[in-house]
């Protein structure tokens, strides 16, 4: 658990940077020197302070510092900055500075662990004023970094590695203890700091074993900008940040609620734009390479280790040969060049080497390009691919080999007579059951008592605490971008009905179009591959899951043409400047005196291809292309294999079990803070409930209901202001303006031809285009919500009663009447009640007891003293406090601030 807020504190010498834990109970002091003028001098006192010592070590470097002593107007310390979190050091061609996350929002929970999105930084030049040495291009290369905008999608996490999957995040905490013990002996003796282990010997052997990993530096965007300080100071200071996407919805089923969760993950490798960054670079790393993981929890149990996670991993990427497209030609669509002749697929064989070690088998590429055209584009890229792949499958063992899919999604979307996500729906299923998903509990009781055809014939690996997904869909169109993102939410939405199924949520692993729970899910995901598309492309999806249901309204082909013009403008005009930007806040060009600058360079060709600068070492062989440890384990993936290896990457530490680090309870509730409810994250995130289901739904609030097309959640939200906060709650992406919104669609653009609703199984052909309606509507919203007695009621109350309902009704009356006590003065003998009824006497000790009323219970004289009490603290007259309540008070106090 990392520091969690940290303040710089600034003398004319020194920047001391003090972080603390989130219940400020543990404190950690780095010295920054100010007077080295290129250098960083960091120097971390290795000590674990608390509140109080912290306290009278500021202070006397306070007195220290000032310039002369007792004089308390010239302090010599003044707080700077307070921030949470350090994104990490930069240096240009003058001196070191620091990077701070200043401003951060919730947006996921997962497992009791908050992620975070960064919102705002601050960068704070180090050296002081009287040992600065200037350069005039300083300034250029400042604004250059500060183009890459850490508001716009940048996540982090103190307590969880959002670098790995959660699969292998999970994976690690289920290791043998045995051998987390040798580690941890290993690891005692170079343990950094001397004094963490002083208190766990005098507790009597109740200690925890603590374990964290290496993050998987591919998807971490600020590795660069740490790694000169990784090995001078504690663990905790490092916050490693992604880049992507990261959004959370709430399904509620029934008042249950099971929280949604999309992460994407960008590859930080061969990072960039559009145009400039398409195939691999040497290294076999890929443009556009996105890592996308949809994790399913039931939110009424909280920690990892009783709770029940699914999750569900994902990629796209570019083609992994060496191709570009040349923009200077100012075309919308460039030829597409092969750069280098590759007969023996070296490129794509690091790739998918990778690819094995990350994910295990089996691989499959979904190929969504065209394949017949009039003039040869697209199709270069897939020929080119077919022959990679199916060179390098003649050397891998048979049950391990790479499953190529081609499926031209451009063809079968003008063709009039095949429905796209049918066919997607059907590659999805034999996808998913290929590689099969992750699910941290052993499969429910009621699946071997009404066993499920589909669910039996399921890949992956089924381990006896559950399953893993092994192996993983690789999606590709030319950019990843539109075709990509629908062909992945068909994919995901295959494979959460196995997750609810799994968790024992649905009887089936089906799931239909137009229920709540796709609704959000698809948001989920419109959502995501906007934001993906921003940061690649330089606009919105042009294309949506809407538009391949053949159900969007005509006003978004409007919007679709202006992001076309939108995505045409940043490549043709700004594209280049943020590859600079990327380039240097990633680290892959650093300015160097009496070197060519950045904006000099007549490409970056040279910097994302190594092998351009200098020899590499020996070139792997053709045949044996893989890396012989990764093919021993496979299916499973190597980097979850319990060896040597791997355990080399783990970090085992040893907690006193009450300790605040390891206390989810109390990271999670906090306490010690005052909150309300408004705040709660939990409570404001997107919810189905809300969101998504009609409001009149009568009998039937299940989330898995197919719902008309007019009715939906958004139909009835009301007027604008309320349509506009809940658009605004959706909102992940705070750089990405509201996707073009398909609620302001009017009714006539819905075409007459009715909802096709086909058997289980299949998928509807229509969606729902929701409708909004505004005050002066009112009328019109209450015709269409009003429905039919007997559908809501399960019974036509004007009808007459038939003679056996209405004498079951007569009878009740009658032994309600004959229960009420009645005065003894005004009973009158009943001609009616005698025929047939029989008379109850209440046999209870209660004097007063019947259907009617109930005698008051009685209340304790403490109870009443208490609620006096109560009342009068209203009106200010306030109790003195007693003996238990003042001690209890003094030792909060106490352990809080002293």
């Amino acid at each position: 658990s990392q520091s969690s807020s940290s303040e710089i504190l600034s003398s004319v010498g020194l920047y001391f940077l003090v972080g603390s834990n989130n219940a400020e109970t543990k404190y950690r002091v780095l010295k920054i020197d100010r007077t080295e003028p290129k250098d960083l001098v960091i120097i971390d006192d290795r000590h674990v302070y608390t509140q109080q010592e912290v306290r009278e070590l500021l202070g006397r470097l306070d007195l220290g510092n000032r310039t002369k002593m007792g004089q308390k107007g010239s302090s010599g310390l003044f707080r700077a900055v307070s921030a949470f979190g350090v994104v990490g050091f930069v240096r240009f061609l003058e001196g070191y500075y620091i990077v701070l996350i200043t401003k951060r929002r919730k947006m996921a929970d997962i497992g009791g662990h908050a992620i975070y999105k960064v919102e705002d930084t601050n960068m704070i030049y180090i050296p002081n004023d009287s040992v600065r040495v200037t350069h005039p291009d300083e300034a250029r290369y400042l604004r250059i970094f500060q183009n890459v905008d850490l508001s716009s999608n940048f996540y982090f996490s103190y307590s969880y590695d959002l670098s790995h999957s959660l699969q292998y995040n999970l994976t690690v905490l289920r290791m043998p203890l045995e051998m987390l013990k040798s580690e941890t002996t290993q690891n005692r003796q170079e343990s950094f700091d001397i004094f963490e282990d002083e208190g766990l010997i005098t507790q009597g052997g109740s200690g925890v074993f603590g374990i964290c990993s290496e993050p998987y530096m591919k998807y971490v965007w600020n590795g660069e900008l740490l790694d000169i300080i990784k090995n001078t100071v504690h663990r905790d200071w490092l916050l490693y940040i992604i880049h992507g996407f990261c959004g959370q919805s709430k399904l509620l089923i029934y008042g249950r609620p099971v929280y949604v969760t999309l992460i994407a993950r960008r590859s930080s490798k061969f990072a960039g734009t559009r145009f400039l960054k398409r195939g691999a670079n040497c290294e076999g790393d890929v443009a556009n390479e996105v890592e996308t993981e949809q994790i399913l929890c039931d939110a009424s149990v909280m920690s990892f280790t009783a709770g029940s996670y699914s999750s569900y991993v994902q990629v796209r990427g570019s083609v992994p040969l060496y191709w570009s497209q040349d923009i200077s030609t100012m075309m919308p669509k460039p030829p597409i060049t092969l750069d280098q002749a590759d007969p023996f697929a070296h490129v794509a064989a690091l790739h998918f080497d990778q690819m094995f070690q990350r994910f295990g088998s089996p691989i499959i590429i979904l190929n969504l390009v065209k394949e017949r055209e009039k003039r040869k584009h697209e199709r270069i890229l897939s020929e080119e691919l077919v022959a990679a792949v199916t060179y390098l499958n003649q050397f891998l063992p048979p049950e391990h080999t790479i499953v190529y899919i081609p499926w031209d999604m451009a063809k079968y979307t003008k063709s009039k007579l095949c429905n796209v996500l049918d066919r997607l729906n059907v590659i999805a299923e034999s996808v998913v059951k290929k590689t099969g998903f992750f699910v941290n509990r052993p499969d429910s009781y009621c699946s071997i008592l009404r066993p499920d055809e589909k669910w039996n014939e399921l890949g992956g690996c089924v381990i006896p605490t559950g399953r893993l997904q092994t192996g993983i869909l690789r999606t590709n169109c030319v950019d990843c971008l539109d075709r990509t993102n629908t062909a992945q939410f068909m994919v995901g939405k295959c494979a959460l009905a196995y997750q609810l199924y799994s968790l024992g949520l649905i009887d089936k692993p089906n799931l239909q179009f137009d229920t709540d729970a796709v609704r959000l899910f698809e948001e989920l995901y419109e959502d995501h591959g906007d934001t993906l598309s921003l940061q690649y492309g330089g606009s919105q999806l042009v294309h949506r899951v809407k538009t391949y249901r053949k159900i969007a309204p005509w006003t978004q082909h409007s919007k679709d043409i202006m992001q076309t013009l939108s995505r045409y403008y940043s490549n043709a005009f700004s594209d280049a400047d943020r590859q600079d930007s990327i380039n240097l806040f990633l680290g892959v060009f650093h300015p160097t005196e009496g070197k060519p600058h950045l904006w000099e360079l007549p490409t970056d060709f040279y910097l994302h291809h190594k092998n351009t600068m200098r020899l590499l070492p020996t070139r792997r062989s053709y045949t044996y292309w893989w890396t012989p440890e990764v093919i021993k384990h496979l299916p499973l993936p190597y980097d979850e294999v319990i060896c040597a290896v791997n355990l080399k990457k783990l970090i085992v530490k040893k907690f006193h079990k009450y300790e605040e680090e390891i206390d989810i309870h109390n990271e999670f509730f906090r306490p010690y803070e005052l909150s309300s409810f408004d705040d709660t994250f939990c409570l404001a995130m997107t919810s189905s409930a809300r969101d998504f289901m009609p409001k009149t739904v009568g009998i039937d609030p299940s989330p898995f209901t197919v719902r008309k097309p007019d009715e939906t959640g958004k139909s009835v939200l009301g007027n604008k202001s309320n349509r506009e906060e809940a658009v605004l709650q959706r909102k992940t992406a705070a750089s990405a303006p509201p996707p073009p919104s398909e609620e302001a669609v009017s009714s006539s653009s819905e075409d007459d031809s009715g909802t096709d609703r086909e058997e289980e199984g299949s998928v509807s052909q229509r969606s729902t285009p929701v409708k909004m309606t505004d005050a002066g509507d009112s009328a019109k919203v209450t015709e269409n919500v009003v429905q039919p007695m007997k559908e809501l009621y399960g019974i036509n109350l004007s009808d007459g009663l038939s003679e056996e309902d209405f004498s079951i009704y007569s009878r009740f009356v009658q032994l309600g009447q004959s229960q009420h006590k009645q005065d003894k003065n005004s009973q009158q003998p009943c001609s009616r009640c005698s025929d047939g009824v029989i008379k109850l006497t209440p046999i209870s000790a209660f004097s007063q007891d019947n259907i009617y009323e109930v005698q008051p219970p009685r209340v304790d004289r403490k109870s009443t003293e208490i609620f006096q009490a109560h009342i009068q603290a209203s009106q200010g007259i306030m109790q003195p406090l007693g003996k238990e309540d003042s001690a209890m008070y003094r030792e909060y106090i106490r352990n809080r601030y002293l």
